[in-house]
């Protein structure tokens, strides 16, 4: 029998309170209604019940991808989240005090927002700053204000003004004005040297910055961006003082001075980051927290951490296994969230290092990867958990899985892509190739099963392969100066927008989160083509051969997207599942209920 295709899920989007219910509501793959005790139900029980609540809330998104409306944007196609959502139910009023205490799972390498891309940096550190615009994730992907009080958008998309609030002060007591926004974006746009800007591709559209007085910041852009409001919302946007960033650019890497709701108390090495309320903050009555503990710690002692009450929430994610254990073991005190999620493992080469210059050994080790294999096997022990291209799998730009499965790498006949693969590192006079495979181990879930998974599909096809685990830290320097052959990485996104995600494939020079270094000019001009593009159609087409042509070349491939599996204590209120674990997360409507 012919086992179910599953698909990443899309259905409502965000927006609804949850309500926290003692049994666990969905639909089974012939959506009929299935309800069921959590407290009660065996692990192997509620792992079925999630699975074919999800098999059940899937739908062929791609089928009428192209029918999408502006006032959408872009998520509010495919998105659905594993809550339970009644219209009428009514939160209590936020109380003030207490401490929040979270896992992370490893520390972040240094603290500078514009130079980072993990989650070990977002969740402690995000809370001490501020960013022009954010996502509000009770009713994702609307954007609301941060810093801008106000913002206006020219009739030509090329002039974006915004009027900034008056009573902001950095956590020094001195006050935000224009001038250190324009500081903070010319830093991200054109960095000085020795500063790393690794979305810097993501603002090329930026001409200059005016600040015609204290209070107001106006962005001329070259050409319409499709992606820039969004943009302008990226949690990684921190913005810094331009007073500090005159004395030495390099301030922010190792000092922490924000205009965000929690100032920063201590980072004890190895163990553990502090953050207090700001009592200054700009926004009145908040925060509710008086202040945040992350502590640095993973797996398995997370879910303890979680079970014992140590800890209130991971905001990355659990695995399924380790969701039904802690839903087994506390039942009632949890609340389990589920999203799907802007993020995918991938695979890169380095496009400076023999023989991985030549696109047939990269496309060789890519056909020798059974990914639709790979959904099945990882999913209960990882979160990686569906197959797809560059864009999020469901969503509207994403390829269909009949186009998909023609591109090499994807294929579902394992057999004829090895036979393929087996042939190409032959034809380039590799055919006994060896090298090793530089992985992450502080953070082990994905990492480490991903990095066994595609090691094991490698030695198929003859390629010896040794693995070098390293810390967070040591593995993001090594993506950044070349010092790899081959290496995990990370694509990880707030937004399905191509502008956004499309980004670490263009070229090197271009773009510094493009880790194989490689440089194709052909993908650099799609790239604008479809950032300025204003036809749905026209963008979604010039999408699909940037898809092509990158996933063919294969400097960096995705191996498997990932499903967000969030399990917070129930006492925990105020902040909301989103498809991105990197927004949301400033603390500044969190609260704990007695």
């Amino acid at each position: 029998m012919e086992q179910e295709r599953v698909r990443a899920p899309i259905g409502q989007r965000a927006g609804k309170r949850p309500i926290r219910l003692r049994f666990a509501i969905g639909l089974n793959r012939h959506r009929q209604p299935v309800i069921a005790s959590r407290a009660k139900q065996s692990r192997a029980a509620l792992r079925v019940l999630y699975r074919d609540y999800f098999v059940a809330q899937s739908a062929p998104c791609n089928d009428t991808a192209l029918g999408w409306s502006k006032s959408a944007l872009a998520f509010a196609l495919c998105t659905s989240f594993f809550m339970f959502h009644h219209a009428a139910s009514a939160e209590p009023a936020p109380k003030r005090g207490g401490t929040l205490v979270f896992a992370v799972d490893a520390e972040p390498p240094n603290y500078d927002c514009h130079a980072n891309f993990s989650f070990v940096f977002i969740h402690p550190i995000i809370p001490h700053y501020s960013t022009l615009l954010k996502f509000d994730t009770a009713n994702y992907p609307q954007i609301v204000g941060d810093l801008a009080e106000s913002w206006n958008v020219s009739a030509d998309r090329r002039t974006y003004t915004f009027k900034l609030r008056r009573n902001v002060l950095f956590h020094d007591g001195s006050p935000l004005t224009s001038a250190d926004v324009k500081a903070s974006y010319d830093r991200i746009t054109r960095p000085p040297e020795g500063v790393l800007s690794v979305r810097q591709a993501d603002y090329s559209a930026i001409s200059g910055i005016d600040t015609p007085d204290p209070a107001t910041v106006v962005f001329h852009l070259q050409w319409p961006d499709a992606a820039m409001l969004a943009n302008f919302a990226s949690p990684w946007n921190c913005i810094y003082s331009a007073a500090r960033l005159k004395e030495d650019p390099l301030f922010p890497k190792t000092h922490l001075l924000g205009t965000g709701p929690f100032v920063f108390v201590e980072h004890v090495k190895k163990d553990h980051w502090t953050g207090k309320r700001w009592d200054k903050y700009f926004l009145a009555g908040k925060p509710y927290l008086d202040g945040y503990r992350a502590d640095f710690v993973a797996g398995a002692a997370a879910v303890k951490a979680m079970e014992n009450g140590r800890i209130m929430a991971q905001f990355r994610s659990f695995t399924p296994a380790e969701r039904d254990e802690m839903v087994e073991t506390v039942g009632d005190r949890v609340l389990v969230r589920e999203s799907p999620w802007i993020t995918y493992l991938a695979l890169v080469f380095n496009a400076h290092r023999p023989p991985f210059d030549d696109a047939r050994v990269r496309r060789a080790l890519s056909l020798a990867i059974d990914r639709w294999h790979g959904a099945e096997t990882l999913a209960d022990t990882t979160f990686l958990k569906y197959v797809g291209g560059l864009m999020r799998p469901g969503t509207a730009m994403s390829i269909p899985e009949a186009e998909l499965v023609t591109i090499p790498g994807f294929s579902r006949d394992i057999v004829a892509s090895r036979a393929e693969a087996r042939r190409l590192l032959a034809e380039a006079g590799v055919p006994g190739l060896a090298f090793t495979l530089t992985n992450r181990n502080d953070v082990p879930i994905p990492y480490g099963p991903a990095g066994d998974f595609v090691m094991a599909a490698w030695r198929e096809i003859g390629v010896q392969v040794t693995q070098e685990m390293l810390s967070t830290k040591d593995w993001q320097t090594a993506l950044e100066t070349g010092r790899f052959a081959a290496a995990t990485d990370l694509a990880a996104d707030y937004f399905d927008d191509p502008t956004i995600q499309l980004a670490r494939y263009v070229s090197r020079d271009l773009s510094p989160i493009n880790h194989s270094g490689s440089t194709d000019r052909y993908l650099d001009a799609l790239f604008i083509g479809q950032a300025i593009s204003t036809d749905i159609r026209q963008r979604a087409n010039i999408v699909r051969e940037f898809e092509r042509h990158a996933l063919t070349e294969a400097f960096t491939v995705p191996l498997l997207w990932w499903n967000r599996i969030i399990v917070t204590a129930e006492k925990f209120k105020g902040w909301n599942v989103s498809p991105s674990h990197y927004i949301g997360q400033d603390l500044a409507d969190a609260w704990l209920q007695d």
